[in-house]
């Protein structure tokens, strides 16, 4: 009886293991072998991941570093200016469904990866409340 080449991912390193001959596959492997490393791994990510517990905004930052990529790329993959990635990247501005949705096209996964809620930071800066407050004392009044 033949040993199986692959089998059903049970460990971490079996995981990465397979990564890695994945990685090689796609340069000369035939199309079969690539679909069922691709489905095993894919298998693995399903049961061993918890995307439901990363806030959309540190998934982004996680997916740039592994892609090496850089806030002007987001910015073009997106078709936004560079100031709307970083005003995203430092929770200053929520993600709009156009932009969840070419992320999480981009990228491969699910929209609900990105579409949860996450807490912005606040951006109200209040230069001299004093005078916002007060009214103007040199008016006249008649």
């Amino acid at each position: 009886m033949e040993t199986l080449k692959y089998k059903i991912i049970k460990s971490e390193s079996q995981y990465q293991e397979y990564c890695s001959k994945l990685e090689e596959s796609l340069n000369n492997a035939d199309q079969y072998e690539i679909e069922l490393l691709t489905f095993l791994i894919e298998k693995w990510d399903d049961e061993h991941n918890s995307l439901e517990e990363v806030n959309p905004i540190e998934l982004l930052r996680s997916l740039m570093n592994d892609h090496k990529l850089k806030s002007k790329d987001i910015a073009e993959i997106l078709g936004v200016s560079k100031g709307l990635v970083s005003d995203l990247l430092n929770y200053k501005k929520g993600l709009s469904k156009e932009i969840i949705r070419t992320l999480s096209s981009h990228f491969s996964l699910a929209q609900e990866s990105f579409n949860r809620p996450f807490k912005l930071s606040s951006t109200i800066k209040v230069r001299n409340s004093r005078l916002m407050n007060s009214r103007n004392t040199t008016e006249s009044v008649s």
